[in-house]
């Protein structure tokens, strides 16, 4: 009787001692057991249905927020800097090209536009009421005695031609002697073929749909292009020259109106893809600092009037 009560307190001394404590509250948790490492992760079998319902109600929306974060462009607002009328803007650009020559300096344009991220880009080309530039140089590539060559030639281009023409491009690809360049829609598979992407896309030469530098009428193409300026947004910006620094106030008013009215007609063009918005106009100079306009044309100082901006600087 005696052995069996000591068995008994034997057993309740085993059975009343200390637990011991859990594996992963002692233990780091990448030296745990795999079954306990899932349940500390949230797995399948940890933690209720309610409690895993809200962890992915919270990713959801943090991935909500982060994308609408970054859905437009930071360049997408307009300044709170004060706004200029045209004369008093071409009044302080003309001030800061002092002393420079007058033919080497040009107005510039920026315009700002709300539009989504990876949304379709405004791009077209304009002829300008009054032209910027008049040292346009064309090439043309096309057939060898084609049509499209004569047009080339009777309309002044000064390069034509396919295999002749790409020699002359590998050859001097950094003193080309031309500034715009198309393509008759024949000579396509043969520019594709030449593989000159590589020095001519960084220069903005290579011709393409998307540009409109690929055609079938040689001789309407090139009338377009004289005088003819190209604009493309990049990263919710158009920027682009406008005019010389000689440019009167209504040479440049007229530029600009021109310019305005092609960007918004675009804009309605894509209303159906993509909502886009002009939110700011400013005007610069090739050495002087952005001024964001109000719209107003005449000068806030009645002293100044838009005939002592027209001239000779």
């Amino acid at each position: 009787m005696a052995a069996i009560n000591q068995c008994i307190a034997s057993l309740s001394r085993i059975g009343l001692g200390t637990a011991s404590r859990p594996v992963y509250a002692t233990v780091p948790l990448f030296l745990a057991p795999a079954i306990i490492q899932t349940r500390w992760k949230g797995g399948p079998s940890a933690g209720t249905m309610a409690m895993r319902a809200r962890q992915k109600e919270k990713l959801k929306a943090k991935l909500k927020r982060k994308q609408s974060r970054f859905k437009e462009y930071k360049y997408a607002v307009a300044s709170h800097e004060e706004r200029f009328t045209l004369c008093d803007a071409m009044r302080y650009l003309r001030a800061a090209e002092v002393g420079r020559p007058p033919a080497s300096a040009t107005y510039e344009i920026a315009m700002r536009v709300r539009t989504p991220k990876n949304s379709p880009v405004l791009r077209s080309r304009i002829q300008l009421p009054y032209p910027v530039k008049s040292d346009t140089r064309i090439a043309v590539i096309c057939k060898e005695g084609s049509g499209a060559m004569q047009d080339a030639r009777a309309g002044g281009a000064v390069a034509f031609g396919e295999e002749t023409l790409f020699q002359l491009i590998k050859d001097n690809p950094n003193d080309l002697p031309f500034n715009r360049l198309i393509c008759h829609a024949d000579s396509e598979p043969a520019l594709k073929k030449a593989g000159l992407g590589r020095i001519l896309g960084p220069k903005g030469l290579m011709p393409s749909l998307k540009t409109n530098t690929i055609t079938r009428s040689v001789k309407t193409l090139m009338q377009e292009m004289a005088g003819a300026e190209n604009y493309r947004e990049r990263i919710g910006s158009i920027r682009m020259p406008i005019g010389n620094i000689q440019f009167t106030p209504r040479q440049l008013s007229e530029n600009i109106r021109a310019l305005v009215a092609s960007v918004k007609s675009n804009m309605v063009r894509l209303e159906e893809k993509v909502k886009k918005d002009m939110i700011e106009i400013a005007l610069s100079s090739s050495n002087g600092p952005g001024f964001p306009l109000s719209g107003g044309f005449n000068s806030t100082d009645e002293k100044v009037q838009p005939a002592h901006l027209s001239t000779a600087m």
